[in-house]
């Protein structure tokens, strides 16, 4: 089967593009999240901090056969999750924060601490040196991250350590794909697997090439989690949920993480569309900022993400007892919906 020629990239949203900033901006160039396009060849790079590595060289899809089916997986723990959170009339409350932010041991001491706080799912960032869906505060995260020398492989050896203590709450890595292409799709999905790893949430690789990392990603038994926005239309739509496990992640402004305030109102009837075209949970994000917010979205929702608040607290100076104590207000607020 051909799957023909796909349309030009489109942006996820009027307010997300490259940006130039203080982060090191020698890597690649990322796609948009949520749509289609065509790479150019790359070639030998070399990051101040993960070493030399190869830029994409993903093939256009012009007259690309059609990846391979998902195969039927077992229950994941997000799948769980969601199952026991619907049994008890629950919203579900998912946090992102950045691995080794503000360094290994307070950012570890933090996740750990997270379910207690009432944490359903964790988002746990992967430092990238050029995070083009994320506002000023997370890439200055993974800026402190990258700096204090945070790796893939050390995100990865963060998982294991929390799974010492907790074998039941999910954990979703989310971040770009050049960092996992170094250093192997095949040995990454191995190693996330063995370390603990439920799904992914990759920003830039877009479903037209879902046999670079989604397809095989699921035949490991990870989730794969697809990014929708405001500017996701009609005939769109069935692409992104295509492929798409665990839930799928509601952008809920145009712009970038951290830039605006989610509004109920405008995310409600978007979330109900979304519904008429998948039964998997849809989790809105981006613009979550306090406990009232996060009550207001989680209740036209299956729940919500709060990511840039917490990360500004971090940032803050404040130790993981105070981030914790937000979190918890957090949660509580979202639980009530």
């Amino acid at each position: 089967m051909n799957i023909g020629c796909v349309n030009p990239p489109e942006k996820i949203s009027a307010g997300i593009q490259m940006r130039n900033t203080n982060i090191a901006r020698n890597t690649l160039p990322s796609s948009r999240i949520d749509s289609g396009g065509q790479k150019k060849g790359q070639n030998l790079i070399h990051d101040p901090h993960i070493g030399t590595i190869a830029r994409l060289n993903i093939p256009a899809t012009c007259g690309k056969t059609a990846p391979p089916p998902v195969k039927e997986t077992a229950m994941t723990r997000i799948d769980d999750t969601f199952a026991r959170l619907n049994a008890a009339g629950k919203k579900a409350f998912v946090t992102y924060v950045m691995a080794a932010d503000p360094d290994y041991d307070t950012s570890l001491e933090i996740v750990k601490g997270l379910p207690a706080a009432g944490v359903d799912i964790i988002e746990l960032g992967l430092p990238f040196t050029d995070p083009m869906a994320d506002g000023a505060t997370i890439q200055l995260a993974g800026q402190r991250a990258l700096e204090g020398g945070m790796t893939l492989k050390k995100t990865l050896q963060m998982v294991s350590d929390f799974r010492e203590g907790d074998a039941e709450t999910p954990i979703v890595i989310m971040g770009y794909y050049n960092p996992i292409y170094s250093h192997g799709v095949d040995a990454f999905l191995a190693d996330a697997k063995e370390a603990g790893v439920d799904g992914l949430i990759v920003v830039d690789l877009p479903p037209e090439e879902d046999s670079e990392l989604c397809i095989p990603a699921q035949n490991a038994g990870l989730n794969f989690i697809r990014l929708a926005t405001p500017t996701t239309d009609a005939k769109r739509l069935p692409k992104v949920l295509q492929n798409t496990s665990g839930f799928v992640y509601y952008v809920s402004i145009t712009g970038i993480t951290g830039a605006a305030e989610a509004q109920a109102s405008d995310v409600a009837p978007e979330v109900a569309r979304m519904k008429e075209s998948t039964d998997l949970p849809i989790i809105v994000g981006f613009g979550v900022k306090t406990p009232e917010t996060a009550e207001a979205i989680a209740g036209v929702a299956d729940g919500t993400v709060v990511g840039s608040a917490i990360v500004q607290k971090i940032a803050d100076g404040e130790g993981p007892a105070e981030v914790l104590a937000f979190v918890k207000s957090l949660a509580d607020g979202a639980h009530r919906a």
